[in-house]
């Protein structure tokens, strides 16, 4: 259930936030943060997902040069 609402809020963030108030590409990773984040949700649940979403974006910093990083 809690997965379920926070895959719901990623894609109320990509779909208005990310397009409408964020153009342009701005993460440095691919896939994005938060469709790495929709796959670490529905792949391992909340407390894992919630614990891998914050590990990638705390990763996309200055000193990071970013690149392909699949979920693994």
């Amino acid at each position: 259930m809690m997965a379920k609402m926070a895959i719901l809020l990623i894609k109320f963030y990509q779909r208005f936030i990310s397009r409408y108030i964020l153009v342009g590409r701005h993460c440095r990773f691919y896939p994005t943060c938060s469709e790495y984040s929709l796959m670490a949700y529905k792949k391992y649940g909340f407390i894992k997902g919630t614990y891998l979403s914050i590990m990638r974006i705390l990763r996309c910093n200055p000193f990071n040069k970013g690149g392909y990083d699949p979920l693994k």
